[in-house]
């Protein structure tokens, strides 16, 4: 299994050929929407490519799940109830919401979406 440095170094290399990025501004931090300005279509690019990359299969909504916030129990004035909280951690384990808790806007689900997530995600797929 590759170490946490190999992997990070692969996704870095992933996002400046998907998003031509340049290979500093992909740290662990970066959100891939406001730091690395992915949109959704480069979301199934990078998929594509860390599959390549990884040689594995990345079942679809399993790296970045959609529709959480299509279900009315999920959301309440345009925040993610408690309910909603759960199920956004159940199905994104390897993403660090602790911040994202205080405020869970809607609008700020994106910002989960980062770098690091996508490394914490292979590592435990890789593992």
């Amino acid at each position: 299994m590759p170490s946490r440095d190999e992997i990070l170094e692969q996704v870095r290399e992933v996002m400046v050929d998907a998003l031509g990025v340049d290979d500093d501004e992909v740290v662990e931090d970066a959100s891939l929407t406001s730091d690395l300005g992915a949109e959704s279509i480069d979301f199934l690019d990078i998929v594509f490519r860390l599959e390549k990359a990884f040689d594995i299969k990345i079942p679809r909504d399993e790296l970045f799940p959609e529709n959480l916030t299509a279900e009315s129990r999920y959301v309440q004035e345009g925040k993610l109830t408690d309910e909603g909280l759960s199920a956004l951690k159940e199905k994104m384990p390897y993403a660090n919401t602790s911040e994202f808790e205080k405020d869970p806007k809607i609008a700020a689900i994106a910002d989960l979406f980062t770098v690091g997530m996508i490394v914490n995600y292979l590592e435990g797929k890789l593992a």
